[in-house]
């Protein structure tokens, strides 16, 4: 039977570490704990890592996270030759913040861009340096240069980037809330989490469940580092940290 974790960075991507009890360890090591702040991988987002900080100061090393039967159910995956907690252990679950936080702002740039490109979303991968999203376009039609100017305009403008919860039956009321082709958000617990942008979500609002920052401004400076074609109607915009480099 799945355990269904109290997951709190839905609700504050900005939690770095928090105290834990441990309710379960799988077959594989995997340590379940009541509550957590660790991201567990999915919609192209890469799970959390940190350490597990024990009541006598030792720690586990976590190395990655992932979800369990469902996705309410969390798993924290240690590094090789860690030791394993007890159940009922009580631990600080501290989360590698540094890696988290540019995966914040590169999962919100990746959001930008599917406002800077209105096309139906193939796939995407968020990563700490180079990120990718793909798009159902047949001919681009857009330059990197122009892109990453209208990029700089949204981080630049500081918009408001927040979180709020609809019914399936809003969803299926918007169906353009959705911008994968090919992926639908999980429907079936009564609820889903939108990502907003900007005042009243006049930016973006679209359903998603990762973490991203508190402004656009926070992303900083970013650029399209190439397009690719990637089949008849695909293209590849990948998403790089720092101004355009000049001269490419």
């Amino acid at each position: 039977m799945a355990y269904d974790t109290t997951i709190l960075f839905r609700d504050d991507s900005y939690l770095k570490e928090i105290e834990a009890r441990v309710v379960g360890v799988n077959e594989r090591g995997g340590i379940l704990t009541d509550r957590t702040v660790f991201y567990a991988t999915s919609g192209g987002q890469p799970g959390d890592t940190g350490a597990f900080i024990r009541p006598d100061g030792s720690s586990i090393a976590i190395a990655a996270t992932i979800t369990g039967e469902t996705k309410e159910e969390i798993i924290h995956v240690p590094a090789a030759e860690q030791p394993v907690p007890a159940v009922g252990e009580k631990l600080l679950l501290r989360i590698d913040w540094d890696r988290r936080y540019r995966l914040m702002r590169m999962h919100t740039a990746c959001h930008l861009l599917s406002v800077v490109c209105p096309f139906p979303i193939t796939g995407a991968a968020v990563s700490e340096d180079d990120s990718r999203v793909d798009f159902d376009l047949p001919e681009a039609g857009v330059t990197r240069e122009g892109v990453t100017a209208k990029l700089m305009e949204l981080v630049n403008a500081n918009h408001p980037v927040f979180t709020r919860w609809i019914t399936d039956e809003e969803l299926a009321a918007n169906p353009g809330l959705i911008k994968s082709k090919n992926v639908r958000p999980p429907m079936g617990t009564g609820r889903i989490r939108l990502v907003c942008i900007g005042k009243d979500a006049v930016i973006d609002s679209q359903p998603c469940g990762g973490t991203h920052v508190a402004t656009t401004g926070e992303v900083g400076a970013i650029h399209i580092g190439k397009i690719e074609k990637k089949g008849k109607e695909n293209r590849r915009f990948r998403i790089r940290f720092g101004a355009l480099p000049e001269g490419e």
